[in-house]
């Protein structure tokens, strides 16, 4: 390093110290970020915001709170408190998710209270903190793409749940920001994380099946209806800023089964089971195989089913895509009552796993994975985020591989739609020849909202 890097390195520093400064004396909790500190600092915790206070949000929280170098120090959500997420018991939004933290570190604490959590409505404000070294994305999924590309500008780490972003645009977006600010980005995708499903990728490696030819992916079906045809807007709750809800998504007035754990099921905010457990069940198949590079040449229609025309829900009933690969090799993506689970087809035989246990065509195949897995691994993807955070690695799911999982994804549902073949060219990513389906590869976004920071 010569002098004037040096020189560039130390105002940087002060900077960056007199801004922390500035929002102690402000009033905001003072927490010198551990990156701030250096390799030699006695604390490497990491800060923590929390953007999107909903259902997956509670789940997140539960493998972070116990972290003894994560602290969790502002959550952000348009909601201020109500029912009304995956079922009538929870009550969640920014104030209950603060309590949640604050009751969470008062019980660790010598005092027995915790007041340290900030809440916020708007998400750019939480952004702005100095003091936060990292971001959990866990916004309805037209949010994603736009919260990331913030967040990377803004200088924090992030972990973004799956799918990353509602298109294919999306993806390259945020793909293109934590490039380039040199940022670290997990996609919330746990399974990878298991040492169980490395069993079963490894037995698969090794040849258990012989040379894979077909995979079936599961997803599991809606588990809500829509209102049906003919439904009738309703007045905004109070306490739930719903413009910054819709964000960048079109204008349209407010039903409650738009929102809240139920935009999974509405286009323009996601897409449906496709892009949920689909991303699960896909991304586990991808690795597996080693298609994480790489993508499908063909994707087409296999018989999905859609709500009645006129219902608020608009996305798939029944997921049912195919994909082929160079080299012949063949996925299928459907609906199930299995829920969630991969089954790779060889030469040999086949194997099957919903993510704790093993089917095979003989018990010889099925020993190939011993033991059986727990949703106590999924802590390993939390704590593999919070480790590359600090030693700026690259986490287990990477923005590269989210993207491509992602894209396998919103494919599916462009050719369902379609009801027809698409040919991908998985290195340009582009529809070559398809002018249709190639406009459906982004959505345009409600301004002042943009890619643009």
């Amino acid at each position: 390093m010569d002098t004037n890097d040096k020189k560039s390195t130390k105002r940087s520093t002060r900077r960056a110290f007199l801004k922390v400064a500035a929002a102690g004396a402000a009033g905001v909790p003072l927490i010198v970020r551990a990156q701030t500190l250096g390799a030699s600092a006695p604390s490497k915790r990491i800060t923590l915001g929390i953007i999107g206070c909903g259902n997956q949000a509670e789940q997140d929280l539960k493998q972070w709170l116990p972290m003894a170098d994560v602290q969790v120090v502002a959550v952000c959500d348009v909601n201020r408190a109500s029912h009304g997420y995956k079922n009538d018991k929870q009550f969640l939004g920014r104030e209950p998710v603060r309590d949640m933290v604050q009751k969470a570190y008062a019980e660790r604490a010598a005092s027995g209270t915790f007041k340290g959590c900030a809440v916020y409505t708007d998400f750019r404000e939480l952004l702005a903190r100095s003091d936060i070294d990292a971001v959990a994305v866990i916004t309805p999924d037209h949010w994603h793409a736009i919260q990331t590309i913030q967040a990377a500008a803004a200088g924090k780490d992030i972990y973004c749940q799956k799918p990353l972003g509602l298109t294919v645009r999306d993806g390259q977006e945020m793909l293109k920001a934590v490039r380039a600010h040199r940022r670290v980005l997990q996609t919330g995708s746990q399974w990878r994380s298991t040492a169980f499903l490395a069993g079963f990728r490894k037995a698969v490696r090794e040849g258990v099946v012989g040379t894979p030819r077909r995979v079936v992916t599961y997803v599991a079906a809606n588990n809500f209806k829509g209102p049906g045809p003919g439904w009738q807007p309703m007045p905004v709750p109070d306490g739930f800023e719903y413009d910054m809800w819709l964000g960048p998504a079109p204008k349209a007035p407010y039903h409650k089964d738009r929102c809240l754990y139920r935009f999974r099921f509405v286009s323009d905010y996601s897409g449906g089971q496709t892009t949920n457990f689909g991303h699960h069940a896909i991304g586990l198949a991808m690795w597996v195989l080693g298609l994480d590079e790489t993508g499908p040449e063909e994707v087409w229609n296999m018989g999905a089913e859609w709500p009645l025309k006129g219902d608020l829900f608009d996305t798939a009933t029944k997921v049912h895509f195919g994909c082929r690969y160079a080299g012949g090799l063949e996925l299928e993506c459907v609906t199930s009552p299995k829920s969630f689970g991969v089954r790779i087809e060889g030469d040999k035989g086949w194997i099957e796993t919903n993510g704790r246990k093993i089917e095979a065509s003989s018990p010889e195949i099925a020993k190939a994975v011993p033991g059986t897995g727990s949703y106590s691994e999924f802590v390993n993807h939390y704590r593999n985020f919070i480790e590359c955070v600090k030693s700026r690695g690259t986490p287990v799911e990477s923005v590269e591989i989210g993207h491509r999982v992602s894209t396998v994804c919103h494919l599916g549902n462009i050719a369902m739609k379609l009801d027809r073949k698409l040919r991908w060219d998985p290195k340009t990513e582009s529809l070559p020849g398809d002018g249709e389906a190639a406009g459906m590869l982004a959505q345009p976004h409600r301004a002042p909202w943009s890619y643009n920071v």
